[in-house]
């Protein structure tokens, strides 16, 4: 009878493995599936941008990695979020040759993307399950083309760090230390699998042609009788031109850098009055300016040619900051030009021991992984309870209660997909739940027989101070949050316009409406009083004419003619008086002042007139 039983729990055990693996099988397909269509629609995208349409193979590269980069949002990921996203799923403990399967990968850029939306604000939040299925997908396309289910550490690190957001310096260090000896010495056998992993980004965009992996990459870099420290390695990656086959990384970044640019210049080809990005100059055509876009596919009109030489703008600066640019590079002595990149020691910093400061989660089977986001992970949720245990103890036992209510947050979710793991999958999660249980018991014993109060006090105040610190930067924060916005609600104020107030008030529109008129109407009566000045010189300088001829004419006839004038002589016009420009008051108008704007001969006569007035006027006073 033991043996019949033993038989059918066999037999039973067996064909439940059976169902289990047509089940696994089947759910493999979908999810193959699924990741087919996801790949197709990131592709089918990126062919409607109509960026094979770019001539150079340089600019079309990295348009698409770019593409790929904001598509996925990775653009608001910088290298410094990917490092933390590595040390908290425990990638920084790993072997770089270390191969894992897809699940833990995507927990990887579950822990990226969910970290970026908690930096985010609300309103700016993204779509994070879109976000890591096309992630996700692109690295599987690039770098598991045969489904094979398995990624190295490696590999996903040098993807990752090449493809994200931040500062081109930061990343090449970062991809510099994983590459290097502890001396800071490069190794060339790594960087060679470096250029080879990284490599296959243009690859998976259809760029493999031209920025595809050869042997020659390597010594097309470096050569291998130097050796490469960090210095070297940022100055030859970093310089102008880069090496060819990593041409298109620094380039990405200032695609990154430029496609916010503003240009008040006007396009030669398609006449836009204003461009975004690139500005290409033409050096022989004078004035000739290009869009990016125009130029990236080739566009040309008038004498311009493609093969002329262009040059290429990131900024557009006026004329008289380029004048005041050239005149200071003129006068300073020392030189303007500054290096690509700040000098860093050869000897690499010591990297400070982080294990104690923040513990890695511990990651024992693949549901830990599917789930390290379904529930929060900042602070304990059992915070009510008190518990008498040193500091390090209540450390292990949060992260062994987290992980007990992510097994049971799975089990209330997904019942189904608990039912069909296999039974090597049940055997580790009952050793979890067994471990659990014993580290309770033995953490409980030992915390009862060594107590030490002062450890506790000591961490309790540590707590309170930091609590204490939180709550006045918090209201330092607020108060000054109050000021901002005392100080703008100031400046609206002052920056308002008088006609507002002047709107609100009909007696001062009425007042401002008669004055405008009263100065209408003297503006008119000035200029008719200046029409009829203006008539009245020129008939006044044509009767001067008849006169002066007429004068002319008697000197003709002798000098004893009784009109003839020995002592006639010609003076200077005499200067004028500036006429006051004040409208509101009257000036006081000498003989001279109305002779304003009359020709020479009038003020000739009238001086001459002037002059025997005043000496008639002597003799019948002496008289």
């Amino acid at each position: 009878s033991k043996v019949s039983l033993l038989g059918e729990r066999n037999h039973a055990k067996s064909s439940l493995m059976n169902s289990l693996s047509v089940f696994r099988m089947i759910e493999d397909r979908g999810r193959s599936g699924h990741v087919m269509a996801d790949r197709r629609q990131l592709f089918a995208e990126m062919r409607a941008q109509e960026l094979d349409s770019i001539r150079l193979s340089t600019y079309r590269t990295a348009c698409k990695l770019r593409f790929v980069q904001k598509k996925c949002n990775l653009h608001l990921v910088d290298i410094w979020n990917v490092i933390e996203a590595f040390r908290e799923n425990g990638l920084n403990t790993m072997d770089l040759n270390t191969e894992f399967t897809v699940a833990r990968l995507e927990a990887i850029l579950s822990t990226i993307y969910y970290q970026l939306n908690k930096r985010m604000p609300t309103t700016h939040q993204i779509n994070v399950e879109q976000s890591i299925s096309l992630l996700l997908n692109f690295l599987l396309a690039a770098y598991d083309p045969e489904s094979l289910g398995k990624i190295s550490v490696f590999v996903v690190k040098m993807a990752l760090a090449t493809i994200c957001g931040g500062k081109i310096l930061d990343k090449l260090r970062y991809i510099f230390s994983q590459i290097s000896e502890p001396g800071g010495i490069m190794v060339y056998s790594q960087f060679d699998l470096f250029l080879r992993e990284v490599l296959k980004l243009p690859m998976t965009v259809f760029e493999g042609p031209s920025f595809g992996y050869t042997e020659q990459a390597t010594r097309s870099c470096f050569a291998q009788q130097k050796k490469v420290s960090l210095n070297m390695f940022l100055d030859t990656l970093m310089s102008d031109p880069p090496p060819q086959c990593l041409v298109w990384l620094p380039l990405m970044h200032r695609l990154a850098n430029v496609e916010n640019v503003f240009h008040p210049v006007e396009c030669s080809y398609c006449h836009s009055e204003s461009m975004m990005g690139f500005r290409y100059r033409c050096q022989p055509c004078h004035n000739y300016q290009l869009c990016q876009d125009c130029f990236w596919r080739g566009h040309a009109s008038g004498s311009h040619s493609n093969q002329h030489q262009m040059k290429e703008y990131t900024s557009w600066k006026s004329p008289a900051k380029k004048l005041s640019n050239a005149l200071s590079k003129s006068l300073s002595c020392a030189s303007s030009r500054e290096p690509l990149h700040p000098m860093f020691p050869d000897m690499p910093e010591k990297p400070l021991n982080l294990a104690h400061i923040v513990p890695p989660r511990p990651m024992n089977s693949t549901n830990d992984f599917m789930l390290s986001h379904s529930m929060p992970t900042s602070g304990n949720p059992y915070s009510t309870k008190q518990f008498n245990y040193s500091l390090d103890v209540a450390d292990r036992l949060a992260d062994e209660h987290v992980l007990i209510g992510l097994y049971v947050n799975l089990l209330q979710n997904n019942p189904t997909s608990c039912l069909l793991e296999s039974g090597s999958h049940q055997d580790e999660e009952h050793s979890l739940i067994a471990r659990y249980a014993a580290r309770l018991a033995s953490d409980a014993a030992q915390a009862q027989q060594q107590r030490v109060p002062n450890d506790i006090s000591f961490s309790l105040d540590a707590n309170k101070q930091q609590r204490q610190l939180i709550a006045e930067l918090e209201s330092k924060n607020r108060s000054i949050l109050q000021e901002i916005q005392r100080l703008r609600v100031q400046h609206e104020q002052a920056s308002q316009p008088p006609t507002v107030t002047a709107q609100q008030n009909p007696t001062l529109l009425a007042e401002l409406r008669l004055l405008r008129q009263r100065k209408d109407e003297l503006e008119q009566r000035m200029s008719a009083l200046q029409e009829s000045r203006r008539e009245l010189m020129v008939q006044l300088e044509q009767l001067m004419l008849l006169l002066k001829e007429e004068e002319r004419k008697q000197a003709t006839q002798g000098p004893g003619s009784p009109r003839a004038s020995p002592n006639h002589t010609v003076s200077r016009p005499i200067p004028m008086p500036t006429p006051s420009e004040s409208a509101g008051t009257t000036p006081t108008h000498t003989p001279q002042d109305s002779l304003m704007g009359v020709g020479g001969d009038v003020q000739e006569a009238f001086a001459q007139g002037n002059t025997r007035l005043y000496s008639q006027k002597q003799t019948h006073t002496n008289s």
